[in-house]
């Protein structure tokens, strides 16, 4: 107590004095600049963290990248290595190369019918192989994607087109030969024979006209009068040998028999495969397209001589191969060789002994395509499809920077519209190849061009087509393999712009407010869409039909398949009862009438008597020949593949 009187003594007990002059604060007030003040510093430490987390999901994104994928680039040109990466841009560049290479202008022989004559011609024709992936810049704007223009069919192209190339002709003409083919007599002979000659006249003229008789350097008791390979196909296995039966040989010299190359014959191939950054030698083989099990099993082989298993930036890699005219029908190329390459200079070359293992061999002979191997100034492969465009977009940049027409380009659209989702994006591997004709050696498509051939791959699904036209009509369409029309039989949407709202079967009627049984799809489309054939046939009927269908057009098709339109505000003027449409045709235009609630289309398919799901059931496929038209066929076929296979063809493959 003394102490506390001493200290109330000295301090005073009035309360302290304040220098701004206001009072001492009360515990028991909220000071609004504290409460702000907390409130403002949490906000400020969520910003804080949400950017920190930001930055480290963008910088987690980055790595991402393969470190390699930056290695892969070349230096920049001015040697500033900081040059190549930009702030914001990718590394890796989203680009593929069109090679040059890929587009081939060649002279083919075509025959014509010009009355009773064939006319047999050359006419430069153009193979193209294009990678879509590409950066393409096309020579002319395409139009817009619009399925309604895919599908449909204009009334210019109801009509046979002229077939104004003809069909290719199995031999090569120097120039134009006209033809006339006439019925080989049967009765009589309009030619007296002499009398044959007797084994001393023909040794005789042997012994007199075989040393006057020289092929080159040797001298034969024969002479072709005619070239024959003027008349034949290189195809043909023919032997040139075969009409020389006697030959006047030097002593003491062997002749090895003659083997005449067929479809059979071994082949051997080089593929060069150039290595542009450190890699494991099964990685480079796999990449290359061959086998795993067989990479591997040759790397094993390659990796022990070498004395390392990966190869470096730089290397190349020489990979000989065999093969026989089975293996493109599906066996598996054989590896024989393989010679790796560093800077140009020989390493190692391991060859197959009799017993199939790898030995140590001898250098192989040299060729050009080491040496240019990355002439390609290295341009990396796209991994990432995330800025590649659309299939539509893709087929139309990379056809007309080829040199094919818009016209063109927009048939070989309609040939795959029903195989093909144009509005899917591009994967890299895709791919579109085409044989057309064209009118001088410039190689650009005109109005008389026309396409012959088209091979599409997009993803693993291959579309191949040829051009034909069927003797027994003059009609020109596009075949399979198999000789089957590339065109659906019937289209399952009538309305390629409009959109699926009901479908087949039990349902609430809106209008009769009761369940019955809806036989048929709705397609829900603006008034005045237009609706369009889903095949080729016969109009049974075109007007007002009084059971709630309002206007309705029946088309009767082949094989018993007969299909309802319904609901359609107008019927097209050209469609009548007993006229022929044809697939694509506008028939109409989507409209309400009849018991209807909003402008749609009511689809049927009615097979036999019976209404089917137009979207389930499984539709025929078009047009099939048979007989001598496809024999036909099968020739015009088989000619176009040897054409297109011989194409370029050489002992030396390009890189990969």
């Amino acid at each position: 107590m003394n102490t506390d009187k001493n200290m109330v003594r000295s301090l005073g007990d009035q309360p302290p004095i304040l220098a701004h002059g206001r009072r001492a604060p009360d515990r028991r007030e909220i000071s609004l600049r504290w409460l702000s003040g907390t409130f403002l510093t949490g906000i400020t430490s969520s910003l804080l963290m949400g950017v920190a987390l930001f930055a480290a999901l963008d910088g987690r994104q980055q790595l991402a990248i393969p470190a390699e994928a930056y290695a892969a680039l070349d230096a920049a040109p001015n040697g500033d290595e900081q040059a190549r990466a930009v702030r914001g841009g990718r590394i890796l560049s989203p680009k593929l190369v069109a090679k040059p290479a890929d587009k081939t202008v060649m002279e083919v022989s075509t025959m014509t019918h010009d009355g009773e004559k064939e006319v047999v011609r050359k006419q430069p024709f153009v193979h193209v192989k294009m990678a879509l992936a590409a950066n393409h810049q096309p020579s002319e704007s395409y139009p817009d994607f619009d399925p309604l223009a895919i599908f449909s069919t204009d009334e210019a192209d109801e009509e046979s087109p002229i077939a104004r190339t003809g069909t290719l002709y199995g031999s090569n003409v120097d120039s134009e030969v006209a033809l006339k083919t006439v019925d080989f007599p049967l009765e009589g002979r309009g030619v007296i024979f002499d009398s044959s000659m007797s084994l001393e006249e023909v040794e005789e003229n042997v012994r007199t006209n075989g040393s006057v008789l020289t092929e080159g350097s040797t001298q034969v008791a024969s002479l072709y009068y005619v070239d024959p390979q003027r008349f034949a196909s290189e195809s043909d296995g023919l032997d040139l040998l075969q009409g020389l039966t006697a030959r006047i040989v030097e002593q003491n010299k062997s002749d090895a028999a003659y083997e005449t190359i067929g479809e059979e014959s071994t082949e051997y191939a080089d593929d060069i495969i150039p290595v542009r950054r450190q890699t494991d030698i099964a990685t480079v083989m796999v990449n290359a397209g061959y086998a795993k099990a067989q990479a591997e099993d040759a790397a094993g082989y390659i990796g022990q001589a070498l004395g390392a298993s990966e190869l470096s930036e730089g290397d190349v890699l020489r990979i000989g191969i065999i093969q026989n005219g089975e293996s493109q029908k599906g066996e598996e190329a054989r590896i024989v060789r393989a010679t790796i390459y560093s800077r140009n200079r020989h390493v190692l070359t391991m060859a197959v002994d009799d017993k199939g293992r790898f030995v140590p061999g001898a250098e192989p002979p040299k060729l050009d395509a080491v040496a240019t191997a990355f002439d390609d100034n290295g341009a990396p492969v796209m991994t990432s499809s995330h800025d590649l465009p659309r299939v539509y977009d893709g087929i139309y940049r990379a056809a007309l920077s080829y040199g094919m027409s818009a016209d063109m380009v927009g048939l070989v659209v309609k040939l795959l519209a029903s195989n093909v989702d144009f509005q899917a994006q591009l994967k890299p591997a895709d791919s579109l190849e085409a044989f057309f004709s064209v009118t001088d050696e410039r190689g650009m498509a005109t109005e008389d061009s026309e396409l012959l051939y088209v091979r599409a791959k997009f993803g693993d699904a291959v579309t191949a087509f040829y051009r034909f036209q069927d003797p027994d009509d003059n009609s020109i369409d596009y075949f399979d393999t198999e000789g089957k029309s590339i065109r659906q039989f019937l289209l399952r949407n009538p309305v390629p712009n409009g959109h699926f709202r009901s479908g087949f079967g039990m349902r609430r009627h809106p209008i009769l407010g009761f369940s019955r049984m809806h036989t048929g799809v709705d397609w829900a489309a603006p008034r005045g869409t237009p609706i369009i054939a889903a095949g080729s046939g016969t109009v049974e009927k075109a007007g007002w039909d009084s059971g709630g269908y309002g206007n309705q057009t029946l088309i009767r098709h082949a094989n018993g398949y007969v299909s309802s339109y319904n609901h359609q505000s107008a019927i097209a003027k050209n469609v009548k009862v007993g006229k022929k449409v044809v697939q694509g045709q506008v028939i109409g235009w989507v409209g309400t009438t009849g018991l209807s609630t909003g402008p749609h289309l009511h689809y049927e398919l009615i097979v036999n008597g019976n209404k089917v799901d137009p979207l389930r059931i499984r539709l025929p496929g078009g047009k099939s020949l048979s007989g001598d038209a496809l024999a036909k066929f099968e020739k015009e076929r088989d000619r176009i593949d040897e054409l297109l296979d011989k194409d370029g063809a050489a002992p030396e493959v390009a890189s990969k």
